[in-house]
């Protein structure tokens, strides 16, 4: 069984407050990363800790994420080489939109395989991370990292996750 950790990020800042917007994700700052996997739990990683939070995704040989290789890695360029996390990516957005030729957000999709939702956005957690709230952009971080843990368990266990209540998709993650 390869060795797996879950990923997810937090910005300090949002596309329209930077140069380039959307084509500089990297200047977008890490808030806050938390990671999952088995013999760790969940952790917490602050933007100090970059640098050693890329070292260590490089230890595995899967790393999960929800729109990871477009997002979350950008976001770590800005602190380190994230050359070597693409080839050990598996990247559920991206996978799903190769399937569907469509975006799907991880709200409506753990709404609709699981049953359960977020607990914010990324424009909140922004807004809670300059409001001095590190607590709850850690939890709302947190709380992404489990669903896209739980929603992946699912996909194992059934082959399938659900777009809608009607729409469902096979996949073999």
């Amino acid at each position: 069984m390869p060795r797996e950790i879950y990923l997810d990020v937090e910005t300090q800042r949002l596309a329209h407050e930077v140069p380039g917007g959307w084509a500089n994700i990297r200047a977008f700052g890490l808030a806050v990363a938390v990671t999952w996997d088995d013999a760790h739990d969940f952790r917490v990683w602050f933007e100090a800790d970059a640098p050693r939070l890329i070292a260590e995704l490089e230890t595995f040989d899967r790393i999960i994420t929800f729109n990871g290789e477009r997002f979350d890695f950008s976001v770590l360029s800005g602190y380190g080489p994230v050359g070597k996390l693409f080839v050990k990516s598996l990247d559920l957005h991206a996978d799903l939109r190769r399937k569907l030729a469509r975006r799907v957000s991880l709200e409506t999709l753990v709404r609709a395989t699981l049953g359960q939702g977020k607990s914010g956005s990324g424009e909140e957690a922004v807004r809670w991370w300059r409001a001095g709230d590190t607590e709850r952009v850690v939890e709302y971080c947190r709380r992404d990292v489990q669903l896209l843990r739980d929603l992946v368990r699912f996909a194992r266990e059934r082959g399938y996750v659900r777009v809608s209540p009607h729409h469902v998709v096979r996949v073999a993650w």
